[in-house]
């Protein structure tokens, strides 16, 4: 499992590959995440199939914002949760 979201360039983000081994428990995952990017304004772009959801974060400035920062950290509980 990767713990740390990777951060890329052109254009600056960060990502993370989430790996599920039941389809439900994807499912599950998103519903939470619809529910953050509403509260937080946030919204990453998302990819998911069988048995995995990958997110990009774009980042607003050069470096993480908090605001981006505790987003993430909020997907990283849920998904901790499942």
């Amino acid at each position: 499992m990767n713990l740390m979201w990777n951060k890329r360039e052109s254009p600056l983000r960060i990502e993370k590959r989430f790996e599920f081994e039941e389809y439900s428990k994807i499912s599950n995952f998103m519903e939470k995440i619809e529910k953050l990017c509403k509260e937080k304004g946030i919204y990453p772009n998302i990819s998911f199939g069988k048995n995995f959801v990958s997110l990009s974060i774009f980042l607003q400035g050069k470096e993480i914002s908090s605001k981006e920062n505790d987003f993430s950290k909020d997907i990283d509980k849920y998904y901790s949760e499942n």
